[in-house]
């Protein structure tokens, strides 16, 4: 028998095997298979940085999350692959919040408020997440206290 021959032989006898066992395994063996192909397809991740650091390869798609374009950096420096600018806190609630840290909390309830009517906007930034890793850049000097990371906290749910 030729050695392909042998393969393909050796190929069927193991998808029968494979049909046979799974025929006969318990619900929670399939269970436990199904859960294992739930969390094989796992989203690209998503990052957030400054805009004015700079870009690498592994950020993935570039997304400015900033209403107003940053001040100093040129757009050829900045390479930033889409700008949806209606993903950003409103004019009144970034002037409100005006980076105050005592406010922080109550700016993210009324941010995530404002984005829960943006659900159409949120969803296609969600499928191209799950398509290569995506980078949100926001311009605030605080790294710990942006609009960014509500957003991203946000897509990730």
């Amino acid at each position: 028998m030729p050695a392909s021959a042998a393969g393909h032989a050796v190929w069927q006898l193991t998808d029968t095997i494979m049909r046979r066992t799974r025929q006969y395994s318990s619900p929670a063996c399939s269970l436990k298979e199904a859960l294992a192909k739930r969390k094989s397809t796992h989203r690209s991740p998503i990052r957030i940085k400054r805009v004015y650091d700079p870009a690498a390869r592994s950020d993935g798609l570039r997304v400015l999350v900033d209403r107003l374009w940053p001040r100093g950096l040129r757009k050829e420096r900045a390479r930033i692959d889409a700008w949806p600018r209606e993903l950003a806190p409103s004019p009144a609630l970034r002037k409100w919040f005006g980076h105050q840290r005592p406010r922080w909390r109550q700016f993210r309830a009324r941010y995530r408020a404002e984005l829960h009517d943006r659900e159409s906007d949120l969803a296609g930034l969600r499928q191209r997440a799950a398509r290569r890793p995506l980078t949100l850049l926001y311009a605030a000097r605080d790294p710990a206290h942006n609009h960014a990371l509500v957003l991203k906290e946000v897509l990730e749910e």
